[in-house]
């Protein structure tokens, strides 16, 4: 009997085993930590959005979301009731947040708060730089962590003035919304291109995608709909201080549909396991000083170790759909 009682521990032990494996290899853990999917900007009918922050957070949770930020303009949308309701341990967790709202001469400056105390006010400025830090500041005085809004919008924001301003540590290097000129254009460069100056001049910002979703009720090219851009977010557990956290330290990567199963970093090497379907074709960049391209690899593990002459190597991996994803920055000096 005991001996029965034995290999049945054992063969359980071996299916446990094999699962948390199978884990492993989908990217679902990695180590103690896993693999949060989240939209960190989204807008309900608090703000200009179609829809009210029930219906928006159950599209986000029926489709594989992980965390939702409701980032509604200069309103901060109460999430302890939604959580009641559509969270779950594990499984979906509203995060409290805003996008304030402000401007400098008729030019838009918007920046999200992540997971902040209270409402945070436009503060204003004399210039637009002066107009991004009393933001920053704001909202750090807040709790939450700050991030600077698609700076192309109305070609509003540019890389000397997050150059000017300080304490600028996460910005949108891609949005989902059709107006905001993600690609750049006659002269003014693309947010990847504006990534790189940033990076260039030593400054440790972080990029981000997002849906800055608004449609929910009618779809086409021409609205703002959800499901172009998110993050995945490594941590140990869902939670807000956990999420939020880990984005501040740049644990995650962005992406408008390329998924990775780890990205894994020893001294100054990096390495990515990319997931893709077998018709899928794949390539990776590795990207430094200048957006230089350093390195392009077609492998589904490619890696890249720093040069003595690289200050920094960040990675972009494209699919043949048209999808990509953007690694966050490894500098020589980590």
């Amino acid at each position: 009997m005991h001996k029965r009682s034995a290999l049945i521990m054992l063969f359980l032990s071996l299916i446990l085993i094999a699962g948390l494996a199978s884990q492993e290899r989908s990217g679902a853990v990695t180590g103690s930590k896993r693999w949060y999917k989240g939209n960190l900007h989204t807008h309900t009918l608090n703000s200009d959005g179609d829809s009210t922050p029930l219906e928006v957070a159950t599209w986000y949770r029926e489709r594989g979301y992980h965390f939702l930020v409701l980032s509604d303009h200069n309103y901060l949308t109460e999430v302890s009731g939604l959580n009641a309701v559509v969270g779950g341990k594990e499984r979906f967790r509203l995060i409290i947040g805003e996008e304030v709202t402000d401007s400098f001469e008729k030019k838009p400056m918007h920046m999200n708060a992540f997971n902040l105390r209270e409402l945070v006010m436009p503060q204003h400025g004399a210039s637009m730089v002066a107009t991004i830090q009393s933001n920053v500041n704001a909202i750090r005085r807040a709790g939450g962590l700050p991030s600077l809004n698609h700076p192309n919008f109305h070609w509003a924001v540019t890389v000397e003035d997050m150059l000017a301003a300080k304490d600028v540590t996460h910005f949108e290097v891609y949005n989902g919304h059709p107006g905001v000129n993600n690609p750049g254009g006659g002269g003014s460069p693309s947010l990847e291109e504006m990534w790189d100056g940033l990076l260039t001049a030593d400054r440790r910002v972080f990029g981000i995608a997002v849906d800055d979703a608004h449609h929910f009720k009618k779809f086409g090219k021409e609205f703002s709909n959800p499901g172009h851009g998110w993050v995945w977010v490594r941590a140990s557990t869902l939670d807000d201080e956990s999420i939020v956290r880990a984005i501040e330290r740049g644990d995650y990567y962005a992406s408008t549909g390329v998924k990775l199963r780890d990205v894994r970093i020893e001294g100054t090497e990096i390495e990515l396991e990319i997931e893709h379907a077998d018709w899928e074709k794949m390539t990776t960049y590795f990207i430094g000083q200048g957006g230089k391209v350093l390195a392009k690899s077609f492998e589904d593990r490619p890696r890249y170790r720093l040069s003595a002459s690289d200050r920094y190597v960040r990675a972009r991996v494209e699919s043949s759909t048209g999808a990509r994803a953007w690694t966050q920055p490894v500098f020589r000096d980590r």
